[in-house]
């Protein structure tokens, strides 16, 4: 299929969704633009125009100044004077502006097929800022805020700022090659490793998770279509159970992993933390029964696909393969070898 080409201005670009997107656009014949402090791998696309900014800093965007594009994709934000910031500064200069945000923003997710009309936090306040010490030294004396709270002002300040120009993508646990924290890496790392491996709670539990290039290949498209509005962005299509991803993931990995059920009533005595030390998985009750099983029928009729859970779980892999020893020996998630194993022996302790 053939389409318009775009001029396209990215906000970031160069971390773990980015690279992916920009590829996509430049391979759909879209015109990128980048814009960024130009420290995170300024060596990548080294023939796509780079513009340099801080955001945390006065007139962070004046390089901005004086451009038009016709979409803008705000990748790494979850400071909300960055997007009122970014309203000012591209006032007039684009006919879409398309803001990341999360499916952190709802309220609770007790409900099983939330739509995107569900309840949101609490905002932040309008001039809340992250925990991390870079933001409290760029903002002394902002209040600090949470992740869900703080993409729900961003949120309203995008669509102040936007208008019906903005399109709000609200994804789930991203995932596959590029990611640097491990959440779901540690599944297809630790299953190739083989041996008895501790699988939490119930394999009926649902998992949720969608792959980077599923995710920024979509975006691309409904800036093509000119799309607006919010849309959930998780997956799989049809649901998934821990089981099957899980077997699903040893299916393509040729280790000899068996997996030891260990439910969830134990794993929280243990202090074992879900989502975590236990990535992907969430005890699917309470506050959260509904976490993973989010209604994503606006998206899918938006034109969002999703790729095999076999390919995404090789591509993970191969990344990780590719990373220095050191990195492959500290995974940032999942659980320690020796938990693992104390875990395990005290569960089989218990069932004798």
């Amino acid at each position: 299929m053939t389409v318009a080409p775009l001029r396209l201005l990215i906000l970031g670009g160069t971390g773990f969704i980015g690279p992916h997107q920009v590829q996509y656009a430049l391979d759909r014949g879209h015109k990128v633009t980048l814009f960024n402090r130009g420290q995170t791998n300024p060596k990548l696309f080294p023939g796509v125009e780079k513009l340099i900014g801080d955001r945390n800093k006065p007139d962070g965007y004046a390089a901005l100044k004086g451009r038009t594009w016709d979409a803008v994709i705000d990748n790494p934000t979850q400071v909300p004077r960055w997007v009122r910031e970014a309203g000012a500064a591209l006032a007039g200069s684009t006919s879409r502006y398309v803001f990341v945000s999360t499916l952190s923003t709802f309220r609770n997710r007790r409900e099983i097929g939330i739509t995107e009309d569900g309840p949101l936090h609490e905002p932040a306040p309008s001039d809340a800022v992250p925990s991390g010490a870079a933001y409290q030294a760029a903002y002394p004396g902002a209040p600090v805020s949470t992740y869900g709270p703080l993409k729900v002002r961003s949120e309203m300040d995008a669509r102040a700022s936007f208008g019906e120009k903005a399109l709000i993508v609200r994804p789930g646990l991203i995932v596959g090659p590029g990611d640097l924290t491990d959440r779901f890496s540690y599944w297809p790392v630790r299953i190739e490793q083989g041996g008895e491996v501790l699988a939490p709670g119930s394999p009926h539990d649902y998992v949720g998770f969608i792959d980077a290039r599923d995710l920024t290949e979509w975006m691309i498209r409904l800036c093509e279509q000119g799309a607006s509005g919010t849309y959930n962005a998780v997956g799989p299509k049809h649901g998934m159970t821990t089981a099957e991803m899980l077997y699903g993931i040893k299916a393509v990995t040729p280790g000899n992993a068996r997996f030891t059920w260990v439910d969830t009533d134990f794993v929280l005595e243990r202090k074992l933390r879900p989502y975590a030390e236990l990535p992907v998985w969430m005890p699917n009750r309470g506050d959260s029964a509904g976490w993973a099983r989010m209604n994503i029928t606006k998206a899918v009729t938006a034109g969002l696909t999703f790729r095999p859970l076999a390919e995404t779980a090789r591509a993970t892999l191969a990344y990780y393969h590719a990373q220095p020893a050191e990195r492959q020996a500290s995974l940032r998630s999942g659980l320690s070898p020796e938990k693992e194993r104390e875990t395990l022996a005290a569960w089989h302790a218990k069932a004798r």
